[in-house]
C-alpha cells in the first residue's frame, strides 16, 4: 500500500524545488515530513482537504506550512489540496454558499443569483501578479461576496478535514490489522501439521 501511495504523491525533489515552498529551506528536510505513518498521512490529508476547500488561492503554501509545523506528511498535504479544481469548484462553492445562507438565517436565493455570485467570486483580474497580490485580492473579494460563502466554506472545510482525518486513520488501522492477520494465516499454513495422537485401546 505504501509503495502505491508514494507513486501517486509528488516526489521530494519536486516539492523541494517548488517556488511556493523553497522559502522554508532546511525545514522541508525534516524526516517526519516524508515518513509514511498513520498520523502523518491522516494529518497531511486533512490539512490539504481543509485548505483546498477553505481558500481559493495559495492552498499549497498554507497547507505545506502547517504540515511543516505539525510534522504531517508533506506530499500528502500538498496533493490533497487538489480536492478543488475546475471540475469541483462549482459544486463545492455553490453548496457552501447555500449552506452559509441557511446558517446565517438569510433568505434563500435563486439558483441564477447564486451562480452569478459564484462566477464573480471565481473571476480574477489579469492585473493580479504574484502571490501576495493574489491573496490580498481574494481576501478583499470574499468580503465583498459576503458572509454566506465565507461561513459555508469554513463549515465545509472544517467538517471535511476532521472527517477525513478520522476516516483515513481508521482505514489505516484496519488495513494494518488485515495485513497482520494475513501474514499470521500464511505463516500458520506453512507450518507442518501436527500428527494426531493415536487412540488408546481399552
Amino acid at each position: 500500500m505504501k509503495k502505491r501511495l508514494k507513486s501517486w504523491l509528488p516526489k521530494p525533489e519536486t516539492l523541494l524545488q517548488n517556488r511556493w515552498l523553497r522559502w522554508m529551506g532546511p525545514a522541508l528536510r525534516h524526516p517526519r515530513l516524508w515518513h509514511f505513518s498513520r498520523k502523518g498521512i491522516s494529518l497531511g490529508l486533512a490539512l490539504g482537504i481543509f485548505f483546498g476547500l477553505l481558500i481559493p488561492v495559495a492552498q499549497i503554501p498554507f497547507s505545506a506550512t502547517l504540515a511543516v509545523i505539525l510534522r504531517a506528511n508533506l506530499p500528502m498535504a500538498v496533493a490533497s489540496t487538489l480536492v478543488t479544481n475546475p471540475v469541483t469548484f462549482g459544486p463545492v462553492y455553490y453548496g457552501a454558499y447555500r449552506l452559509g445562507k441557511a446558517v446565517l438565517g438569510e433568505p434563500p436565493v435563486s439558483e441564477a443569483e447564486a451562480m452569478r455570485v459564484l462566477e464573480d467570486a471565481h473571476v480574477e483580474p489579469p492585473e493580479i501578479n504574484g502571490l501576495s497580490d493574489r491573496v490580498a485580492y481574494w481576501a478583499k473579494h470574499l468580503r465583498t461576496v459576503g458572509k454566506p460563502l465565507v461561513v459555508g466554506l469554513a463549515i465545509v472545510a472544517s467538517a471535511s478535514g476532521i472527517a477525513v482525518y478520522f476516516l483515513a486513520s481508521g482505514l489505516w488501522v484496519l488495513r494494518t490489522r488485515w495485513s497482520r492477520n494475513k501474514r499470521l494465516r500464511e505463516r500458520a499454513a506453512r507450518l507442518p501439521s501436527q500428527p494426531q495422537p493415536a487412540e488408546r485401546k481399552p
